[in-house]
């Protein structure tokens, strides 16, 4: 165990004995702990990808970190990109190795999410990904995760009828994540498209249990099949704890076992254990794959989700003034 201002691999680690965030049973040292146990297996799903992290100063609500702030070591790896969305440069962290991975768990970095493309080819996702996001009409967690893992299960099917294969891993949360290895060929639009085409396929075999509604008011008690994750788009890692009660972890889960597992089963405190040193993720996941054409040539013809749901909205609203005047 670290004790107070030890250092491991040239990092001063601080405060350890400190609560992490309330409701995570969990100090700063069992962050560290947790991390460094799991650092061999993690950074495989990290290296080489424009890094954001969610932090959890004391005192403070938590915030989305893309930016690496001016006192990041020089010895972080980073890279700079235009964000559209706040139309200035961006000087993401790339966490390639141990060191920079404590270094952000002594910065009170607790979620961890990488883009689904590598610094080096943003124009080409390595995933094809769905994330599966259940309602909250469910009383307890359990119940909205075995909700999602049915929705994961339709996912399975559409893929196995297209001749792919993937794997699932909880989200950490109460969703599931389905991730396809791609073979790097196909460009950004063409995996959106296929992602969608997927999730129209998943929601046509069983609508009463998943939408791909993008307005949440309109999926009822429907599992939402979320087909927007490709590109730039981040998604949390692998073996990230999330900033959940209990501080769970986003864990890889056999198809065979996914409808009896419970995101509860993963935490900080039980994943080393789970692991016995083995990445069951790279274990999980089917060798890279090519996108069928047919199901990129079905995404074409299906609207983008973000957009379709902006217009709708524009729609609603104009058509409730007109009621209103």
């Amino acid at each position: 165990m670290a004790a107070a201002g030890e250092t491991r691999d040239g990092v001063s680690l601080t405060n350890l004995d400190q609560a992490l965030f309330e409701g995570a049973d969990a100090t700063k040292r069992d962050l560290v702990d947790y991390l460094d146990a799991v650092h061999p297996m993690m950074l495989p799903a990290l290296r080489d990808r424009p890094l954001s992290v969610v932090r959890m100063l004391r005192d403070q609500p938590p915030f989305m970190q893309k930016n690496l702030p001016k006192y990041t070591p020089d010895w972080v790896r980073s890279m700079s990109l235009w964000a559209e969305t706040s139309h200035r440069e961006v000087n993401y962290a790339l966490c390639d190795d141990r060191r920079t991975l404590l270094w952000f768990a002594n910065q009170r970095a607790i979620e961890y999410h990488p883009t689904l493309v590598l610094a080096a080819d943003f124009g080409h996702p390595t995933h094809l990904v769905l994330d599966l996001d259940p309602p909250d009409v469910h009383e307890h967690a359990a119940e909205a995760f075995a909700a999602a893992a049915r929705a994961a299960l339709l996912v399975r099917q559409v893929l196995t009828e297209a001749g792919l294969d993937g794997a699932v891993k909880t989200s950490g949360a109460k969703g599931v994540h389905v991730f396809v290895p791609l073979d790097g060929k196909a460009g950004t639009e063409d995996v959106a498209a296929a992602t969608r085409a997927v999730a129209a396929r998943a929601e046509r075999l069983d609508p009463a249990l998943a939408t791909t509604a993008f307005i949440r008011a309109d999926r009822g008690d429907r599992v939402f099949l979320d087909s927007t994750r490709a590109g730039g788009g981040t998604v949390v890692s692998v073996y990230s704890p999330r900033l959940r009660p209990g501080a769970p972890v986003s864990y890889p889960v056999g198809w065979a076992d996914l409808t009896s597992a419970t995101p509860a089963d993963f935490t900080i405190r039980t994943v080393p254990g789970l692991l016995g040193g083995v990445d069951r993720w790279a274990e999980a996941m089917p060798a890279a794959q090519v996108l069928p054409a047919d199901l990129i040539a079905e995404g074409h013809t299906i609207p983008i989700a973000r957009v379709q749901a902006m217009h709708e909205g524009k729609r609603r609203a104009r058509a409730r003034r007109e009621q209103a005047d």
